[in-house]
């Protein structure tokens, strides 16, 4: 099923990755910080939360890498499509903060 070279699988493959990384990533920093491991001094209120977002966002490229390898382009049209639209997800939520944080 998943061996297909479709836009669909990967839209699916683009936006499953990185809901799984977040919820991952996610539970290890709520570990850490029930644990005292992890300070939030000096940081910005949702700092941690903006962070494993991008990254869980960035997750996408190891699978852009894994299909190009495989020359599935149909299927890197459709992560790259599913990255785009977290990434403008991303900054319709953070945006504001990011960008009035320059200035």
């Amino acid at each position: 099923m998943l061996k297909k070279n479709e836009i669909w699988v990967g839209l699916v493959l683009g936006l499953i990755l990185p809901m799984i990384g977040f919820g991952i990533f996610y539970g290890i920093f709520a570990y850490l910080d029930r644990a005292d491991a992890v300070s939030n001094i000096g940081l910005g209120e949702d700092f941690r939360l903006r962070t494993i977002g991008i990254v869980s966002i960035a997750l996408n490229a190891i699978l852009l890498n894994r299909k190009n390898k495989r020359r599935r382009t149909r299927t890197m049209r459709g992560i790259v499509i599913a990255t785009f639209i977290y990434i403008i997800v991303w900054l319709v939520y953070f945006g504001d903060t990011v960008l009035n944080a320059v200035q």
